[in-house]
């Protein structure tokens, strides 16, 4: 009879987490549905109540197409610039030259500790500061300060990235390759780095979108990029909803589409990874 409670006790000890995970769980979906509804409640209201579709149409061309389009050719080109120098960060990061080591370092800790706006005042300022007044020679300087900022800061990001993503790699890869007769950037280039890309490609990838919205910065150097457009709309119309939205369309649409780009990456490198 002992035993039979003893047995009893011990089914009721056993079943008491699964029914408290069963009832977390619908918790959890249960509040995930509540937000959900409340988040496409709130959208659907603002677009069918506060944006107007005549002002919609009539803004949208030249002031936000325009916008956009420099906002995405700025991303492409700092984007593909910073990858690069941030593969040389990296590489200068894991090095065992204490010069190169040093130099890398203390750019990584300038422009990690230092804000992004800071830097592009900086650029977009105290650069021409150097010529008499009038007299600097490149015009239109706020769009190469703007790439030059927004390379600098997000290699020093990728930088840290890359050099996490060498670091993860075992140390007898590189002995490996240097038995086989490699020379260190021959083993570099064909061992360690494209497995380092594969540990760093997601950290990479989330710092390329933020670099989508960090365009939105430009604007106090003035660059005429969405955030611009936006300010431009609302003084000129004092309709705030509608540039609103088309902003954050106009954002998404770059955002979401490199998203997935890097979740495709991310799969393929751990298909790569498995061998197959």
């Amino acid at each position: 009879m002992a035993e039979s409670h003893q047995q009893s006790d011990e089914m009721t000890r056993v079943e008491e987490p699964r029914l408290n995970d069963e009832n977390v769980k619908w918790l959890g979906i249960a509040a995930a549905a509540v937000f959900t509804l409340a988040v496409v409640a709130f959208v659907g209201s603002i677009v069918f109540l506060k944006v107007n579709p005549s002002l919609f149409v009539n803004i949208i061309y030249p002031q936000f197409v325009d916008a956009f389009l420099l906002v995405l050719g700025i991303f492409v080109v700092s984007s593909v610039l910073s990858v690069i120098a941030g593969i040389f960060v990296g590489l200068g990061r894991v090095s065992k030259t204490k010069f190169t080591n040093a130099v890398t370092s203390g750019y990584v800790q300038f422009f990690r500790g230092t804000p992004l706006l800071f830097q592009l005042m900086v650029l977009y300022i105290g650069i021409p500061a150097f010529w008499p007044p009038g007299q600097f020679p490149i015009p239109n300087w706020s769009i190469p300060a703007a790439v030059i900022g927004l390379t600098l800061n997000h290699a020093a990001y990728i930088g840290e990235a890359v050099r996490g993503g060498i670091e993860a790699v075992p140390d007898g890869q590189q002995e490996a390759a240097r038995s086989l007769g490699m020379s260190y950037t021959q083993s570099m280039r064909e061992v360690i780095l494209p497995q380092a890309w594969r540990n760093a490609l997601a950290a990479i990838g989330n710092d390329q979108v933020i670099l989508v919205k960090d365009t939105s910065l430009l604007t106090v150097i003035a660059v005429p990029e969405l955030i611009d457009a936006f300010r431009s709309v609302n003084s000129a119309t004092f309709d705030a909803w509608t540039p609103i939205v088309l902003v954050a369309i106009a954002y998404l649409m770059i955002t979401m589409p490199l998203s997935r780009l890097v979740t495709y990456l991310e799969d393929r490198a751990s298909w790569g990874g498995d061998g197959h």
